[in-house]
Order: C-alpha cells, then structure tokens, then sequence
C-alpha cells in the first residue's frame, strides 16, 4: 500500500507557458531529497486542465523517467468523459507510472450510478492501480462514501482521495473501508486530523513547498504520536491555509519561484499571484521556516 506523503506536483513552466522539463527534474529530486514518498503527476495542481494530451504524458513520463523508481509515481487520470479517462491511464501506464488518479466526472453532473459505472469502465478497461478522487468543491458532483466502498470492491481500485475536509465522513470511510483500501487526505488542513483517524497518507499541495515537513507529519501522524504530530502541523497552519489564498496552483508556483526552484510560468486562466497576497504567503513561509 502506498502511504505517507505524496505531493500534488505543480507543473513548471516558463513564462510563456511552455513547460519548463529541467525544473520538473529538479522537483523530482528535491522531493527524493527531502523524504516525499510519492509524486501524482499532472493533478489539478499540475494543471491538468490546460496541458493537452501529448504534453500531459509527456510530463508523466518524464517524472517517471527520472524518479527512476526512487519514489511511487501516480498520474493524474481524470477526465469527465469515460472514454478520455480510459485513455489517459491506458497512456500514462504505457509512460511509466505505477498508480493512476482519476476524478469524479466534472462539470456533467453524474449520478451516483453514473460514478460508479465511470469507475468500474475505467477499472476493467486499464490493469493499473486506481486511486479515485473527490473533491466535491471542483467537481460540482459528490461521489458518497457508500459509492466510494462500492467501488473498493474492485481488485485494481486501491484507494480513495477524499478532499472534502469533513473529518466525519473520514471516520466513517475508516470504519467501513476494507483493510486494503489505502485513505488520502486531499485537504491539507485536516489531514493531521484524517491521518489520526485512521487515514495512510495526504495527497499534499503543501508538500510542494515544505516537503521534509509534510513527510515527518504523515510519520508521526500515522504513528499516532498526537504531541509530535501537532507540532509540524502547527508549524504548517500558514502554508496549509495561504496557498489557498488564491485559486491552486497560483500561490504554490509563485512559492517555488520565490525559493528559486522554476521560473513563475502559468497559463491562463491563471493569472500571476496578486501583489496583496505575495506578503502573506511569504509570511507563511517563513512561518513554516522554508524561507
């Protein structure tokens, strides 16, 4: 089972939106560096929205190509058509990543059923480990947690990416989850919280920035030790609310441009993190002591 710490990278880019694969390269180390025990590649925070197919893989293979298997590399998979979603993961296995992460279908709405059909086509058709993810925020539509354990049922389904931030729900996913069903917070806030539940890992946008933190805080978490663990997570309240101060991944790509790791390329519509916001996310930096 893949547990602890697994970053939602961002993708770099230059300034006028190309990729920039010297930096992805430098990422990847920097996480092997610093104790990250995955990389999910091209997630939303990668900003799978707007790279297109060929360039997606080409990303995903990329990060798996160097990670060189020093590190688990899922690919973001998600798509609101079944069939692109089928695609995407049959490509991203054929790249080199070992798990893939699918979203909820967006944007059309689907019902319960439609989800679970969704899951299971992607499912029979790609022999890769599948991780879903909800995130009811984004997506509009909430996959339950009985769908969610529907689908556990399914050999190659292995976890579940749950961003909703509700730590009742998370009890609940723990308590009737079977053993084999690996549980990611996808909510940096309440992942201490989740992970003390019973929860194996955080699929992280803070990682991003404070990679050694996060891995000591999944360790300590998932150990149960509440004092060590309230600790770093304190030390990471900043980051954990101020790289949401605006729309993902705008304040984590102007952090990693500020510690000198890739350029402070976006594509729109993203726009460059606003004046207002640079001081507090720098403050929260150094909160965090990474600046």
């Amino acid at each position: 089972m893949l547990t602890g710490s697994l970053v939602a990278l961002v993708t770099p880019m230059f300034e006028d939106g190309q990729v920039d694969f010297e930096s992805l390269k430098r990422l990847v180390d920097f996480h092997i560096d610093n104790g990250t025990d995955g990389i999910v590649a091209v997630g939303t925070t990668g900003e799978s929205a707007t790279l297109g197919v060929e360039e997606h893989i080409k990303v995903v293979a990329a990060v798996a190509q160097h990670a060189a298997g020093r590190l688990t590399v899922v690919a973001g998979t998600g798509a609101n058509s079944t069939a692109e979603a089928i695609e995407l993961a049959q490509l991203a296995k054929q790249a080199g990543a070992s798990h893939s992460l699918s979203v909820v279908p967006y944007y059309n709405k689907p019902t319960q059923e439609g989800i679970y059909q969704h899951y299971r086509a992607i499912a029979e058709a790609v022999d890769i480990p599948l991780i879903m993810y909800n995130v009811p925020g984004r997506t509009v539509a909430d996959m339950s947690n009985d769908t969610a354990l529907r689908l556990a049922q399914i050999d190659n389904i292995v976890g579940l990416k749950d961003a909703t931030g509700d730590i009742g729900r998370a009890c609940d996913l723990v308590l009737r989850a079977p053993a084999n069903l690996a549980l990611y917070s996808g909510d940096d806030a309440t992942g201490m919280a989740f992970m003390l539940c019973g929860g194996h890992g955080v699929i992280s946008v803070t990682a991003n920035v404070a990679p050694k933190l996060m891995s000591q805080l999944c360790k300590a978490s998932r150990a149960g030790d509440t004092v060590a663990a309230r600790a770093i997570n304190d030390q990471l309240q900043g980051l954990h609310k101020q790289l949401f101060c605006e729309p993902n991944p705008i304040p984590a790509k102007w952090a990693l441009h500020r510690l000198g790791l890739m350029p402070a390329g976006l594509r729109l519509p993203l726009t460059p993190l606003s004046q207002g916001a640079v001081a507090t996310v720098e403050a929260a930096m150094k909160q965090a002591n990474v600046l």
